[in-house]
Parts: structure tokens; C-alpha cells; sequence
């Protein structure tokens, strides 16, 4: 019997163009860019105020995500808003993750290395995503709110210059309130990880789990885990767009005691 190829935690070169190497996870992000590419320009050709099966799908598509994230953020306006990046990232998430599903992917090599492998299996790759999410918050934090009042809620400025006019208590309170921003930006710092390594720990263990199983048993027994990871890959896209959503809307919110005043 021949040994069971385990997928390593870095993702493996397939070859080079010049001195870049092209890692199956590479493979597997343009793959899933091409689709969306084909997918876009075919539905963009045939919108219409008679809409085809096509536009039809994907409108039903389209307002079923809008509904989730209503419920995040309470504004239809804030949801179309965020669409287009949290959004992206969740079919770009949910078609990676399945193409390394499709049948047959599992057996393409190149020498000892799978052509395709889900593209949210290289850490690379989930942090680079997070930071998107994150910095794209950060963004619409700005844009609504304005950069003083955004930056006012990890550190406020003026809040610790009149503290130190106060005396000792006021510098002790200055001390401690830029203590609690520093917290506030570590805290920015940790979404970026949680959203990464949740990601990539879901479909990596995933991934070993169907690679090990297929390599042991028949297609058979692999079919109901496989069927499995198509419903975690979904979950995962969605957790992850959800929480993105989250952190945009919780960063275009006024600061505490503005609305009062």
C-alpha cells in the first residue's frame, strides 16, 4: 500500500514562473478568482428589468446575504454598504474551500504534490483576508464617524491632555486610560488572528480529515465527510463575512456619549 500523503501546514510548490514559486493554494485562489471573473461577466452581460434564470439566481442569492447582514447591522444602507467586501469575501472563502472538494482534485500531482488544495489551508493567505476585513472596518470607521472620533475610541487625546491639568489623580487617570487604549488596539491586533487561525484550523483539519480517510478506505465511506466539509466550508464563509460585518458596523458606529450630546 502506498503511503498516505498528509498535507503539511505550509503549502507545497507545484513550479516556478522565473523565481516565484506557485504553491497549490495559489492554484486554487486563481481558480476561484477566474470563476467569479467568468460568473461576473456573464451575469453583467445579461442584466435586464426582465430578469433570466441567471439574474434571477443570483439577485435571490444576493438578497439572502443582504438578510443576514441586516441583522447585523439594522440598516439596509449599511448592508449594501459593506456588500462588496464582506461579500467577496465570503464566495471567494465558500468556492475555495469547495474546489478542493470537486472529484478528482485529490489525485492531480505534480510529483509528490496535489495541484489543488482549498486555499484557505495556507495561514498566508487567512491573515491576508482578516487584514482586509480589519483594515476595511477601520476605513469605514473614518469615512463615517470621521479619523478623530474613530481614533477617539482606543485613545483619546484630548480627554488625556485635560487629565494631566488635574494633578496626580487626573495623571493617574490619564495613565490608566491610555493603558485601556493600548488593550483597545491589542484587541484589533486579536480579531486579526482569530479570524485567520479560526479559518484556517477549520479547513485544514478538513483537509487532512478527507485526505487521510480517501487514503485508507474506497470513495464510499469518505462520501458523508465529505458532504460535511461542503456544509463547513459554508459555515466557515459565512461566520467569517458575518463577523467582518460585525466589526465594520461596530467601527461606523458613533462613539459612546456622542448621540447624547
Amino acid at each position: 500500500m502506498s503511503a498516505i500523503h498528509i498535507p503539511t501546514l505550509a503549502p507545497e510548490v507545484v513550479f516556478h514562473i522565473g523565481s516565484l514559486p506557485v504553491t497549490n493554494t495559489m492554484i486554487n485562489a486563481w481558480v476561484a478568482i477566474g470563476i467569479f471573473l467568468v460568473v461576473g461577466i456573464l451575469v453583467r452581460s445579461k442584466v435586464s428589468n426582465l430578469p433570466g434564470k441567471l439574474q434571477n439566481f443570483w439577485e435571490y442569492i444576493i438578497e439572502l446575504i443582504l438578510g443576514y447582514f441586516d441583522q447585523v447591522t439594522a440598516d439596509r444602507k449599511k448592508s449594501l454598504r459593506f456588500l462588496p467586501i464582506a461579500g467577496s469575501i465570503f464566495f471567494f472563502i465558500l468556492l475555495s474551500n469547495w474546489l478542493g472538494l470537486l472529484p478528482g482534485t485529490g489525485s492531480i500531482t505534480v510529483g509528490n504534490n496535489f495541484v489543488l488544495r482549498p486555499a484557505n489551508t495556507d495561514l498566508n493567505l487567512t491573515l491576508a483576508i482578516a487584514l482586509v476585513s480589519i483594515v476595511a472596518s477601520h476605513l469605514f470607521g473614518f469615512l463615517t464617524v470621521g479619523i478623530f472620533a474613530h481614533t477617539n475610541k482606543f485613545i483619546q487625546v484630548g480627554t488625556l491632555v485635560k487629565s494631566f491639568k488635574k494633578g496626580p489623580l487626573g495623571i493617574f487617570s490619564a495613565i490608566v486610560e491610555f493603558g485601556v487604549g493600548l488593550i483597545e488596539i491589542a484587541g484589533e491586533v486579536a480579531k486579526v488572528m482569530s479570524l485567520s487561525l479560526r479559518l484556517f484550523g477549520n479547513i485544514f483539519a478538513g483537509e487532512v480529515l478527507i485526505t487521510v480517510i480517501t487514503s485508507i478506505v474506497s470513495v464510499v465511506l469518505p462520501a458523508p465527510f465529505m458532504l460535511l466539509e461542503l456544509l463547513v466550508g459554508l459555515i466557515q464563509a459565512g461566520v467569517f463575512a458575518i463577523l467582518s460585518v460585525v466589526y465594520m458596523t461596530v467601527a461606523s458606529a458613533e462613539p459612546h456619549g456622542v448621540e447624547e450630546h
